[in-house]
């Protein structure tokens, strides 16, 4: 019995001195083999941190996220234009995938768009030229004529009917040209309109090619700077 005695306690002291040691760590603090920390070279620049404060450290030193490509360059202004309306409906609805917000807008201005298509002889030099052609004309059978007034942009010019739609027009050319008329053409007509404008501003070189890239696909539209 003594015998066991005197080992239990020898035990107890080899355990003690062992955490006196730093061998097993300290049990309270929850700190596992210290010692080993003490071993490392340079081990008096070495600190233990806790989990939660490597982390902040590590999110405060990672770089910032990059830009957006889109916003790497941006254009202070574009437009595009000139849309009639029913044209301008059309671009718009194009847009909408774009999703620009208030970076688009777009603004009335003056223009003028086709209103209707003459048929006619060229302005003659004079009066009496006009009359005689306009006679000619009549010995071929077309009735369907008259010299234009003074007053008008194709003055003394003779008019071989007007149309709403351009093929209408080509049509009574086609058949002017077989009842032997020569010299005839067809002249568009224009009236005042309100057209429309649509401006692009600080966007970035991704979105301006998108947007060139619908442009390019209209017909007489152009893409410029602000005015």
């Amino acid at each position: 019995m003594l015998k066991f005695s005197f080992f239990l306690l020898l035990a107890a002291n080899a355990v003690v001195f062992a955490v006196g040691q730093g061998y097993v760590g300290n049990l309270a603090d929850g700190e596992r083999e210290p010692a080993r920390l003490n071993k490392q070279l340079n081990a008096q620049y070495l600190k233990v941190i806790p989990a939660a404060q490597a982390t902040a450290a590590a999110a405060a030193a990672a770089p910032p996220p990059p830009a957006p490509k889109d916003e790497a360059v941006t254009v202070a202004c574009l437009e595009v234009g000139n849309f009639v309306l029913a044209d301008a409906r059309r671009f718009e609805t194009q847009l909408e995938a774009l999703e620009l917000g208030d970076r688009q807008s777009r603004r009335n201005v003056p223009g003028q768009e086709v209103s209707s298509y003459i048929v006619n002889i060229p302005p003659l030099a004079s009066r009496e030229a006009a009359n005689r052609k306009a006679a000619e004309l009549r010995a071929k059978g077309i009735e369907n004529l008259y010299v234009i007034p003074d007053n008008q942009p194709l003055r003394l010019a003779i008019s071989l009917g007007v149309f709403k739609q351009e093929a209408a027009a080509q049509a009574q050319l086609a058949a002017l040209v077989k009842q032997g008329v020569t010299g005839a053409r067809i002249t568009p007509r224009y009236a005042p309109s309100k057209q429309i404008v649509f401006q692009f501003r600080d966007i970035g070189s991704e979105t301006r090619s998108r947007i060139e890239a619908l442009v390019a696909k209209l017909d007489g539209k152009e893409l410029r700077k602000c005015q």
